[in-house]
């Protein structure tokens, strides 16, 4: 079972944009919600954006309503978060999360597969 970030991160300047994408193998994909969350040095991990099985509700964290969009393609098995108007505090590991379930666990518990993490960096 494999959930691996493959693109998108990197270091950016604030205000910039990258598109992060977790290709997901080894489970029936469209089977699973599917989130991102992220984790800072020296912070807790946090929810950071979340989409149902078919891709028409996704839901976010207040930080980043507006500047950040959870999508999927269930045909390529692979879910992506565009982020735009990066912040430094935008900062951090990213990973991908896969869950049987109704919704994302915003804390992370119910979460079945990890993705490895991406790092992103913004300058101020």
């Amino acid at each position: 079972l494999r959930c691996s970030c493959r693109r998108g991160g990197g270091l950016v300047q604030a205000g910039g944009s990258l598109r992060l994408s977790c290709v997901v193998s080894g489970l029936p994909f469209s089977s699973y919600v599917m989130g991102w969350f992220r984790q800072a040095p020296g912070k807790e991990r946090e929810f950071v954006a979340g989409i149902n099985v078919s891709g028409s509700r996704p839901y976010y964290r207040d930080s980043v309503k507006g500047r950040f969009t959870i999508s999927r393609d269930n045909a390529k098995n692979t879910v992506y978060l565009l982020m735009n108007i990066l912040r430094p505090e935008d900062t951090a590991v990213y990973y991908c999360a896969a869950e049987k379930g109704p919704v994302i666990s915003t804390y992370g518990y119910g979460v079945d597969y990890w993705g490895k993490g991406t790092q992103v960096t913004v300058s101020s």
